[in-house]
């Protein structure tokens, strides 16, 4: 148990896969112990896979959790989970997203409410959730997962643009609020990596894609885990309320 208080650890929302599993590893590199969260009971079992895989390469502890950061109790019995098996938690990620894309004038309210509920209401339940114990410790990093879209928004993503952009905001609202008590809560904004969803794209349009982007790929998702590992350290204390694109400079 002495081992277990004396790591930090991390809460990372969505890890089973793509950018959020990329997270969780690079913060279990660390030598962070980690939550690894899925959505619900049925995807628990890659919870579990991806929890075992880093105890074994890194000999962190690790804690799968089911939870839909959508429903209050839920994203609270998350926070409670980490609190129950390592007494502290320090750092939050956000990174639990869906989208449900299509045109402003033919969404469907279901569509637009699933999205919001997800990638908005799910960060605001968490940072509500963790920010007591990260108060009370006086030492805390929030990192919420925003996205280019909801900076310079996307035609055919309304909700998933809206929901991005209240994250911003929220961010920069919990980063006034927490400052005082040495918690940081910050943004990483991710332009287009290479995950299941663009697997989904045809050639011709990562081609127009990647046209636009200044480096000349798609990102990977260790491009975003290296930043949050690095936001989530004692070398970014100073660092507060801020939006960070990893886009490869498409954005410019």
């Amino acid at each position: 148990m002495a081992e277990m208080i004396d790591r930090r650890v991390a809460v990372v929302t969505g890890s089973t896969r793509g950018i959020g599993r990329a997270i969780a590893h690079e913060l279990a590199a660390a030598g962070m112990n980690v939550v690894v969260n899925s959505s619900s009971e049925r995807s628990l079992p890659a919870a579990e896979e991806v929890a075992a895989a880093l105890t074994q390469e890194f000999g962190v502890e690790t804690l799968p959790v089911a939870a839909n950061v959508a429903v209050e109790a839920e994203a609270n019995a998350l926070i409670d989970a980490a609190m129950e098996a390592f007494g502290r938690v320090d750092v939050l990620v956000n990174n639990a997203g869906i989208t449900r894309d299509g045109l402003a004038a033919r969404m469907s309210d279901e569509d637009f409410d699933a999205v919001i509920d997800i990638n908005l209401k799910g960060t605001f339940h968490c940072c509500r959730a963790a920010a007591k114990p990260m108060m009370k410790q006086r030492w805390g990093r929030i990192i919420n997962m925003s996205s280019v879209v909801g900076v310079y928004g996307n035609a055919g993503q309304i909700n998933y643009a809206a929901s991005k952009a209240g994250v911003i905001g929220m961010t920069k609202t919990i980063a006034k609020e927490l400052a005082k008590r040495n918690v940081t809560a910050n943004a990483v904004a991710p332009g287009f990596i290479a995950t299941d969803m663009t697997d989904a794209l045809s050639d011709s349009q990562k081609e127009a894609i990647t046209s636009r982007i200044g480096c000349g790929r798609l990102g990977e998702p260790a491009d975003i885990a290296n930043l949050v590992r690095f936001l989530a350290s004692d070398e970014a204390s100073y660092i507060t309320g801020q939006v960070i694109c990893v886009d490869g400079g498409m954005s410019l």
